[in-house]
């Protein structure tokens, strides 16, 4: 399946990275998030992606048009007649990657909705954000999705404890704190959908609508809105922190979106 990800927003949350570079540009180690993101759907077999690009979207056609260059050693020959030797190979070659500009100032709906000529008519695609890893099975939420036979599956997510969990007993006296906790019980949208050609009618020509609104607002209303329950790791990079945190988690070798 055709895997559409979502990178033009500005990510002002993230300014200290952003204001240089776009969001999935900001690197986990030595490569930016979206390749993270890209090598978990090409783990399980979905290697063909298109981008939707806007704030900064330069940087990410550069990077996928010197990708041979920027992540491997190479050897220049200088002169008048100079040559560039790439060594190696790299796991990525049987990648395609559609880069398609669609607007800087696009809200999310309109920027999938730019992107449907680059879809076979008919056909279920992938669809997800530019700025967050899961250890989530693909295919299980691929299979979700076609029992359910609904326009959109969802990925809900547990999303980790931002306050200190309290146990209080009926006097108010405490019981248990437990400092930020791993997860919370709700579940929230982590991205990671899966849809039928059919949300295309959700999608209005209007680059002011952002996806998680009317279109989700209607899917509802119709009964069309699916969920895939992922009760293992996801995280997004919406701040420095977190970004500082998904580093550590890679440098340490503890990375549990790392599946290939």
């Amino acid at each position: 399946m055709k895997v559409i990800i979502l990178c033009g927003g500005k990510g002002t949350r993230l300014r200290e990275e952003t204001e240089f570079r776009p969001k999935p540009m900001v690197p986990i180690g030595r490569r930016p998030i979206l390749w993270h993101i890209m090598k978990l759907y090409a783990h399980h077999g979905h290697k063909d992606f298109i981008l939707c690009l806007g704030y900064k979207g330069e940087m990410i056609k550069d990077y996928f048009r010197n990708y041979h260059w920027n992540t491997s050693d190479v050897t220049l020959k200088l002169g008048r007649n100079p040559e560039a030797t790439c060594h190696g190979s790299h796991d990525e070659e049987d990648w395609s990657v559609t880069l398609a500009d669609t607007g800087e100032e696009s809200m999310t709906a309109y920027r999938v909705r730019q992107v449907q000529p680059y879809l076979t008519a008919g056909e279920p695609f992938l669809l997800t954000y530019g700025d967050g890893v899961a250890d989530l099975d693909v295919n299980a939420a691929i299979e979700c999705h076609h029992k359910s036979g609904k326009a959109l599956t969802l990925s809900a997510v547990h999303p980790a404890g931002r306050f200190g969990s309290l146990t209080i007993a009926a006097d108010g006296s405490i019981h248990t704190f437990q400092e930020k906790p791993q997860m919370e019980v709700a579940y929230v949208n982590g991205g990671f959908m899966v849809c039928n050609y059919r949300l295309f009618d959700y999608l209005p020509d209007d680059p002011a609508v952002m996806l998680e609104r009317e279109p989700m607002a209607a899917l509802l209303r119709d009964s069309q809105l699916n969920s895939y329950q992922h009760e293992g790791f996801w995280q997004p990079m919406d701040t420095f922190a977190e970004a500082q945190y998904l580093n550590q988690l890679w440098e340490s070798g503890r990375a549990p979106w790392k599946k290939w």
